[in-house]
């Protein structure tokens, strides 16, 4: 009976001697023989169990195959690796943002949400003011806890409002309503005294910035209000040389694109389709450009392009308005991105997201995310000077490394960082805002409280 112990006790075993032990069921011989054999086929049978068992545990995908012999094996290994490897990448990533907390103050409707009554509010070129503050606002950075924020945002708009004359942002207001959002919220609250606002942020979504004026001249003779002179602006406007419309803490962003607008489009015109359209504008431009205000529009250059280029063939130049005038940039290969009264425009958001070779005509720009998108690769700069060259330049282009700017281009990441989600999402204009601020943790009060930095400043 010692080597009928050996199998391995189940209750399976047990069970069943029990059965069989019954008596009277068979003479004493017969049942000899006949234990005999059920021994032997439960020894097999237990010792078959136990190698089909770890069989099971080691081509389990949660653990490590030790033999990965068959297809099977290998194609379930791969099948799980893509997914995991991908997920890894975000949670590293994101890692960046992962202690990063902002306190959205929650001001009266008159500084934001009332504004929105005009349709063209949260949805223009100058809404990521909107955007911004509509995505923080479910984003898990967002704390509820002030004293645990390191920064505080302050969501006022400014370029809601447009005249009925001409259809330009009237801003003349910003600066009292900012003033106004600022004395509210330092008596309401400890956090802008405490740091004289340095760790709090505003948007100034239009032409030059926290500058709020439309036209360069008097922006900058107005200059940046005393009151944000402290604080963090996130700012379409940038150039790389010194302006006094950006002498403050800046981060510069995208203008608002439509990120639905865009998804239509490319259900229709994918980013790699067929580009009949050679060099594509759209737009504002005068043909004499001394505009009635007494300056110069564009500084000239959209005039310039139009009678050089408007008989030639290769480029379809148009001044007015069309409702499907994404549709042809999603047509075009070269997408010419002039100045108009600021650097910026929205045809870089829009030329890159449909897959249109941005041409920037504007010198001494500074382009947003940098450190994320790679406008080097993606782009073109033309000098002002040398619009007159266009031809001669984008034929070049054409003939050397176009296939390589397009592949570049192409890139849906690049098109994510420029897109303003109405909730955040990886890697969007949102999230590379907040990757910004992160890098500006120095001032945050909670991060450095009682340093000495900040106390020569209080």
């Amino acid at each position: 009976m010692s080597e009928q112990k050996k199998p391995p006790k189940s209750r399976v075993f047990f069970v069943g001697m029990k059965l069989l032990h019954k008596p009277g069921n068979k003479p004493p011989q017969e049942k000899n023989s006949f234990f005999h054999t059920y021994y032997k086929w439960l020894l097999w049978l237990s010792l078959s169990l136990y190698f089909f068992t770890s069989y099971l545990i080691t081509s389990n995908p949660n653990t490590t195959p030790t033999s990965p012999d068959t297809s099977s094996h290998v194609s379930n290994s791969e099948s799980h690796a893509v997914p995991r490897a991908l997920m890894d990448s975000e949670t590293n990533s994101l890692g960046v943002l992962k202690n990063l907390k902002m306190f959205v103050y929650e001001l009266p409707p008159k500084y934001n949400t009332h504004w929105l009554a005009n349709k063209r509010c949260g949805n223009h070129l100058f809404a990521s003011e909107v955007a911004i503050h509509r995505a923080l606002l479910t984003s898990e950075v967002r704390s509820f806890h002030p004293y645990e924020a390191d920064f505080f945002f302050v969501p006022v708009y400014v370029s809601c409002n447009f005249s009925a004359v001409n259809g330009f942002p009237a801003i003349g207001h910003a600066r009292s309503l900012i003033s106004s959002a600022v004395n509210l919220v330092s008596m309401e609250y400890p956090f802008w005294n405490r740091s004289k606002g340095r760790d709090h942020v505003f948007v100034a979504s239009h032409d030059f910035g926290a500058c709020f004026h439309s036209l360069e001249d008097a922006a900058i003779a107005d200059g940046i209000p005393q009151i944000l002179k402290n604080s963090i602006v996130l700012q379409t406007f940038g150039v790389v040389h010194r302006h006094p419309c950006q002498d403050v803490e800046n981060v510069v962003i995208p203008p608002y694109v439509s990120p639905e607008s865009v998804r239509s489009t490319l259900e229709n015109f994918p980013v790699n389709g067929p580009r009949e359209i050679w060099a594509f504008f759209r737009g504002k431009m005068e043909l004499h450009p001394k505009n009635i205000s007494g300056r110069f529009y564009s500084k000239r250059v959209r005039t310039d392009i139009y009678r050089k280029f408007n008989g030639d063939r290769r480029f379809y130049l148009q001044r007015h308005r069309f409702s499907g005038y994404q549709l042809e940039i999603a047509r075009s290969v070269f997408c010419l991105c002039p100045l108009g009264w600021a650097p910026w425009s929205p045809r870089l958001v829009e030329s890159v997201a449909l897959g249109c070779v941005p041409v920037i005509i504007a010198d001494g720009i500074q382009l947003p995310f940098s450190s994320t998108v790679r406008w080097s690769k993606i782009s073109l700069t033309v000098a002002e000077r040398d619009v007159g060259k266009l031809g001669k330049i984008l034929e070049r282009v054409a003939a050397t490394n176009l296939s390589d700017i397009q592949r570049n281009l192409w890139d849906p990441r690049t098109r994510r960082a420029l897109l303003f989600n109405e909730e955040m999402e990886y890697g969007d204009a949102t999230w590379q805002v907040l990757v910004s601020l992160s890098e500006k943790l120095h001032r945050s009060y909670r991060t450095f409280s009682g340093s000495d930095e900040l106390q020569s400043d209080t």
